[in-house]
């Protein structure tokens, strides 16, 4: 009897694809003799290339040597010879419904995601919102999968590491030994887009606050773009509790591993409370524009440590890329420090 070969097609954003992770480690666990291969585009490679022994990996670059249609099609020739008998679209785009329409002409068993844009249309239009919680982006993952016939308990997965949760010996000096009675706090500060990005002037006090109540912390700042190189060099040198991660890390399983020996990591919703999540650490997540119910709080998070102000125009869009219609992103602004200075020291010292 051939073996059955699942194929995940998950092409992007980090965050998504790293809320797949929990799973297919799931699936891989139910179904120890089903064959999983993971495709996505290689930075995803991290979560996958440990995560069991009958989990694979294949990467696609989109944008190189499987651009447009020619490109999908020569990836689906060389999907097609590795003779998968069910395909699982957790991503459900342009490139992957074409991917999926080639796979149903050749008659393999092939299912797709349900994003329910109707319940997220109503979530956040700008009146009469159905405050409803929506299936989270783990339930719809699952879903696809009892659909091929891999029904799972999906809530077993704790982090991507071991119990020692990676060893900081693989990192370099400069992160050092974690010492009795330190407090590790990783802040991941900004985002994709504006309507999720609390206030950098904000979330400096935050920081100050924090090396005032916590002398002994260490502050790890995570993230790797144009803010991050404006605000974090001026934040180490004013404050020598804060180390910019970009500056001495240079992989994304670096990073991970970091995350996994935070006390507590305060992230936006983006890939970082994603990521910290898969580590196990506990994550306080500041939401503006966007909101948990939409379906994106982080595996195994308390949406108790999900900060948040209860405003009639909450949440306006489901990504935060809506611009906000006061002009002045109230729903961060009004936020205190001291409001989530107070969260994070409830989870140091419970």
């Amino acid at each position: 009897m051939k073996r059955q070969h699942i194929l995940v097609i998950r092409f992007s954003a980090l965050g998504d694809v790293a809320m797949t992770v929990p799973i297919v480690w799931a699936v891989a666990k139910r179904y120890p003799d089903v064959r999983i291969t993971v495709l996505s585009r290689p930075f995803a490679r991290t979560f996958f290339e440990n995560l069991a022994p009958n989990v694979n990996f294949m990467e696609a670059d989109l944008k190189g040597e499987y651009k447009g249609i020619h490109g999908l099609n020569a990836l689906y020739r060389r999907l097609a010879a590795k003779q998968f008998t069910h395909v699982a679209d957790l991503h459900s785009v342009l490139r992957s419904e074409y991917l999926r329409m080639r796979f149903n002409l050749g008659h393999f068993k092939v299912k797709h995601i349900d994003k329910h844009r109707k319940l997220r249309k109503q979530l956040v239009k700008p009146s009469n919102k159905q405050k409803k919680p929506m299936p989270t982006s783990f339930e719809n993952y699952a879903e696809v999968f009892a659909k091929l016939g891999f029904p799972i308990d999906h809530n077993d997965f704790r982090s991507i590491f071991q119990e020692e949760g990676g060893y900081l010996n693989a990192l370099p000096e400069a992160i050092g030994e974690k010492h009795e009675g330190e407090a590790w706090i990783g802040v991941a500060p900004f985002a994709a887009h504006i309507g999720k990005v609390y206030p950098p002037e904000l979330m400096e006090q935050v920081i100050r606050q924090l090396t005032e109540r916590y002398p002994r912390c260490r502050i790890f700042l995570f993230g790797r773009g144009q803010q991050e190189d404006e605000y974090f060099p001026r934040w180490a040198k004013e404050m020598p509790q804060c180390t910019n991660v970009g500056w001495h890390l240079e992989t994304m399983r670096q990073e991970l591993i970091l995350m996994a020996h935070l006390d507590v990591m305060l992230s936006m919703d983006s890939a970082n409370m994603h990521m910290a999540s898969l580590t196990g650490t506990k994550v306080v997540s500041v939401w503006g524009a966007t909101h948990p119910m939409a379906g994106f709080m982080g595996w195994r998070q308390n949406e108790a440590n999900a900060i948040q102000l209860d405003m009639d125009c909450r949440p306006c869009s489901i990504f935060g890329k809506k611009p906000c219609q006061f002009g002045d992103y109230r729903c961060l602004t009004g936020i205190k420090p001291e409001t989530i200075v107070e969260k994070i020291s409830d989870i140091i010292n419970p």
